[in-house]
C-alpha cells in the first residue's frame, strides 16, 4: 500500500498545476518570517533593490552557463555588500544609493539580454514569473534551500529582533547587530534567488511585504505575526493560482493580486496592539 501511496504521490507530481501549488506553498511559508523583518525594519525598498538586480544575475548565469539561482544569489550578496560598503563612506543617503544600485543593475541586466543574441530569453517569465513550469528539482531546491533559511533565521531570531527595535541596547547586551544584519542580507538573496521562477523579478517584493503587512493587525507577538504572514502568503498563492486557473490570468500577477485581497479585507478586522500601529515589534516582544 506504501507504495501504491508513493506512485500517487508521483503521478499528481506530474501535474504541472500541483508542482506551482507546492512550490508556491514551499516559498510562502519561508517569505512570510523574512517579510516581517522587512516590515519592521523598513527594508521594502532594499527589497525591491535586490530583486531588480536578479536580472543582472539571471544575466550573467546564462551568459557564463551557471545555475540561475546561482547566478541571482551571487550579485544579490555582491549588490549587498557593496551597499554596505558605499553606506560607510557615507556619502549619499541610504535611500539614493538604494535608488543608484536598483536601477542600475535592472538597466545592466537588461543591456546584458540584449546584447545576447544567441540565447532565447523569456524576459517576460524573468520578470513576472512562471511558476507554473517549475518542475521537481525546483520544488526539492526551494523546501531544501527553506528549510535552511529557516532554521538560519531561528537562530539570529533574537539579535536580530533585538536589533531592530534598538541597536545601541543589542550591542549593550553583547550581541552584534552588523553581523545579525549581513546574514538577514545573505537571507534574503536566497530567498529572491528562489522566488524568481514563482512570481518573478517585479513582484518578489509583493509576496514578501503584502503577507506581513496583513498579518500585524492580528498579531500579539513578532512570532505570531511571522506565523500569520506565512499562513496568509499561503493563502494568497493558493487562491492566486485557483484564479489564474478559472480566470486564465497570469499567475504570478494573480498570487499578488490574492494578496491584495487578503491585505484589504485585514483593514477591516480588529487587530491586537502588541505589534505598534507602524507595524514595529515594541521593546519587550
Amino acid at each position: 500500500m506504501g507504495k501504491a501511496i508513493g506512485h500517487t504521490g508521483i503521478a499528481m507530481l506530474d501535474d504541472f498545476f500541483i508542482r506551482a501549488l507546492v512550490a508556491g506553498i514551499g516559498l510562502a511559508l519561508v517569505v512570510g518570517p523574512l517579510g516581517c523583518f522587512v516590515v519592521w525594519r523598513r527594508m521594502a525598498y532594499f527589497g525591491d533593490t535586490m530583486a531588480h538586480s536578479a536580472l543582472l544575475g539571471a544575466a550573467l548565469a546564462l551568459l557564463l552557463d551557471i545555475s540561475l539561482m546561482t547566478g541571482v544569489f551571487a550579485v544579490a550578496v555582491l549588490v549587498s555588500l557593496a551597499l554596505l560598503a558605499l553606506q560607510s563612506r557615507g556619502a549619499l543617503p541610504t535611500d539614493a544609493l538604494l535608488g543608484i544600485l536598483s536601477h542600475s543593475t535592472l538597466a545592466l541586466g537588461l543591456v546584458l539580454v540584449a546584447f545576447m543574441t544567441w540565447v532565447r530569453i523569456d524576459l517576460l517569465g524573468f520578470l513576472f514569473g512562471d511558476i507554473l513550469s517549475v518542475s521537481r528539482t525546483d520544488i526539492a531546491i526551494i523546501y531544501s534551500g527553506g528549510a535552511i533559511i529557516l532554521a538560519v533565521l531561528v537562530l539570529i531570531w533574537r539579535p536580530l529582533l533585538a536589533a531592530t527595535v534598538s541597536p545601541e541596547l543589542a550591542r549593550a547586551e553583547g550581541m552584534n547587530p552588523a553581523r545579525s544584519r549581513m546574514i538577514f542580507m545573505l537571507l534574503m538573496a536566497a530567498i529572491i534567488a528562489m522566488a524568481m521562477k514563482i512570481v518573478g523579478i517585479l513582484l518578489i517584493t509583493s509576496l514578501l511585504i503584502i503577507p506581513a503587512a496583513s498579518a500585524r493587525r492580528f498579531a500579539a507577538s513578532p512570532e505570531q505575526m511571522a506565523a500569520l504572514a506565512s499562513l496568509i502568503g499561503v493563502l494568497a498563492v493558493t487562491g492566486g493560482l485557483f484564479s489564474s486557473l478559472q480566470f486564465d490570468t497570469p499567475s504570478g500577477p494573480s498570487i499578488v493580486v490574492a494578496a491584495l485581497v487578503l491585505f484589504l479585507a485585514s483593514l477591516a478586522g480588529f487587530g491586537f496592539r502588541t505589534i505598534s500601529r507602524d507595524g514595529q515589534p515594541r521593546a519587550n516582544p
